[in-house]
């Protein structure tokens, strides 16, 4: 079976081969854990159920869980185990389920949340991703996503080219915003914790700050107030973009700034932004030695 969940496409059999998503059909996550550090609405007080899926389609030059991206570390689990680590997120006071990378295990997704939902899975789910998504595949989810928290990465097709090698991500992330859009609509709330709707991602890179404010004024222009933006500071520059000196370094503040103010003066106002030093290799989670029957029996891994 030729795969093509991807904009890749790249027509390899992952039932034997390696995708350029780097993993086969089987599923590998890198952890799950209650995780306090996405926006206060999916964290709250209690944490965010993430699964952290290993592989990635986009491959950026800066990403900085590249282990995991590059298929280098992770647990194999089966349908039913990814059922029962969302059931075990929930036990555990998660606010939801947030599925981080999940673009190339799709179906296998699909299908366990089906099953969890069949027992007992309330809370919602949330799809957390590049945003270089196919808008067939999306349309699987539908009904199963409660809120999308997608990345637009680049307007300019020329810095996708150069940092991720998708000259075609400004095109394919619109369509698939739009396509997420449909499905979950405008912000819902409940207690502070948004159970339906969608927060589009931006992370400034170093002098790129004009890209930025064409996206941020793109998703303005196209959803006003209806999906709420947060713009990141916190790119993180590590070992491997040693070769692109324009971006080895971490933003400055007043880049930051510039684009913070770029946004209120266009009538940005669901938007949350970052204090402070929000870049630190403190801030990428310890994705080694997970133990599923650990987890599933303790909620954690045994040291």
């Amino acid at each position: 079976m030729e795969c093509s969940l991807c904009p890749r496409e790249c027509k390899i059999d992952r039932r034997t081969q390696k995708g350029l998503c780097n993993e086969t059909e089987q599923v590998y996550i890198s952890r799950a854990s209650l995780h306090m550090w996405e926006e206060p609405p999916i964290s709250g007080e209690e944490g965010s159920g993430t699964v952290f899926f290993a592989g990635c389609p986009l491959g950026c030059v800066y990403c900085q869980n590249r282990r995991i991206s590059k298929g280098e570390t992770g647990t194999p689990v089966s349908i039913e185990q990814l059922a029962s680590i969302y059931l075990k997120l929930q036990q555990m006071g998660a606010n939801n389920i947030n599925l981080v990378t999940p673009t190339h295990y799709v179906p296998q997704i699909k299908e366990s949340l089906i099953k969890a939902k069949e027992n007992g899975l309330n809370i919602p789910v949330v799809y957390n991703t590049s945003g270089y998504e196919k808008v067939e595949t999306l349309k699987t989810l539908d009904g199963l996503v409660d809120i999308y928290l997608p990345d637009f990465k680049y307007f300019s097709l020329q810095i996708a080219g150069k940092y991720s090698k998708a000259q075609d991500y400004p095109i394919v992330a619109k369509e698939a915003i739009k396509e997420m859009f449909r499905q979950v609509g405008t912000p819902q709330f409940e207690n502070a914790m948004m159970k339906k709707g969608m927060i589009v991602r931006h992370l400034i890179l170093p002098n790129q700050k004009d890209d930025s404010k064409k996206i941020i004024e793109y998703l303005y222009n196209e959803y006003g107030d209806d999906i709420f933006l947060s713009i990141m500071n916190q790119y993180t520059p590590l070992e491997n973009v040693v070769d692109y000196p324009e971006i080895n370094r971490s933003v400055t503040g007043e880049e930051y700034e510039d684009v913070i103010d770029f946004a209120e003066e266009i009538g940005v106002e669901n938007a949350f932004i970052q204090d402070g030093e929000a870049a630190s290799e403190s801030f990428i989670p310890d994705f080694e030695n997970f133990n599923v029957e650990d987890f599933l029996k303790y909620g954690y891994t045994k040291k």
